[in-house]
């Protein structure tokens, strides 16, 4: 089961707090599938991805109560999220462009990551963190002084065109995950994308 994060509303279509979605779209888009099917209080699709079937959800909690949907999810579906799960979310303590895939850790404050960890009784559930920050160190350190409001405003056109980017290698990523596995994964994608000269 690959989920993505995010908040329902046109409002927050285009926003850093919902980059999860966002990457779910992009794989859907991938595999022709359409999220639109509602179950267990999430936007769920079922696709082939790399091979393997899969079901690509963006729960409808808000992000805050995430955990809610997804444990209902991993219910129904009999899987067991500590081994059948990939979370797709942003962060503001990466910089936009950047991805850092990650089999266990720490909300670091995330109130989506919170509440999975809180609903699944375990912080051992596999991640890819998508980042949402500036480039720029003082516009970064500023945002993450005030994440709040920054993951809620609309991203700039030129920021979605960086975002649009990074959304293919989340993709990728995935499907590197279900193929060969996390660690393959973390070695390929959680190196800082260099600049072209």
């Amino acid at each position: 089961m690959i989920v993505g994060l995010g908040n329902p509303g046109i409002e927050y279509q285009f926003t850093p707090h919902n980059a999860g979605f966002l990457a779910i779209d992009r794989i859907a888009e991938r595999c022709n599938a359409v999220v639109a099917n509602r179950r267990n209080r999430a936007l769920t699709a079922t696709a082939k991805l790399a091979g393997f079937d899969v079901v690509l959800a963006k729960p409808e909690t808000f992000m805050n109560l995430s955990g809610i949907a997804i444990r209902m999810l991993a219910e129904e579906l009999e899987i067991d999220p500590l081994q059948d799960l990939i979370v797709l979310y942003d962060e503001v303590d990466l910089p936009l462009g950047s991805l850092r895939v990650r089999e266990r850790g720490s909300s670091a404050g995330h109130n989506g990551a919170k509440s999975i960890s809180g609903a699944l009784g375990s912080d051992e559930w596999l991640r890819v963190r998508i980042g949402v920050a500036p480039e720029d160190v003082e516009a970064a350190s500023r945002v993450r002084k005030r994440s709040a409001d920054y993951v809620l405003t609309p991203f700039r056109k030129k920021e979605l065109a960086v975002l649009d980017e990074v959304l293919d290698r989340v993709a990728e990523a995935v499907e590197v995950v279900l193929k060969e596995g996390a660690g393959a994964a973390m070695n390929r994608f959680n190196r800082r994308e260099e600049p072209a000269e």
